[in-house]
């Protein structure tokens, strides 16, 4: 078994593309319309991104339910995690390209793991962490 992918809502899919694709870097791997025939205001759009092929590598779903531009998050998610080479040079890269760092790069509370924290246009918290990171 494998974890395949991790599905998110978003209200605005062109702009969590731009997010996911443009600042962190991932690719578009696949889109996909799904209209609702009998309301063409129900409908909704998939698409998968990632930094590897989904045939080898754990993706995000992004969905988009049409005619719904924001959601609340809750209380029971956490975040998606990255690995980076160097957190402090990614946080820095994000934050050129527009992106939100909400926790600066540094060591975790208790530890010596390096890590950051961005926030997507939706609000969900993404952590980057060293890719050859320690169990601390």
């Amino acid at each position: 078994m494998r974890l395949l992918h991790t599905m998110i809502r978003v209200g605005d899919l062109d702009r969590s593309l731009h997010f996911y694709t443009d600042i962190l870097g991932m690719k578009l791997l696949r889109r996909r319309d799904y209209p609702d025939s009998a309301d063409p205001q129900k409908g909704f759009t998939l698409a998968f991104v990632g930094y590897g092929d989904e045939s080898d590598s754990s993706v995000i779903e992004l969905t988009h339910n049409w005619g719904v531009d924001h959601y609340e998050l809750g209380n029971a998610f956490g975040h998606l995690a990255i690995g980076v080479d160097d957190v402090y040079a990614a946080a820095e890269r994000i934050r050129a390209a527009g992106g939100k760092i909400v926790r600066e790069p540094g060591p975790m509370k208790g530890g010596s793991t390096v890590l950051a924290f961005v926030e997507d246009p939706d609000g969900y918290r993404i952590e980057l962490l060293p890719a050859q990171r320690r169990n601390d």
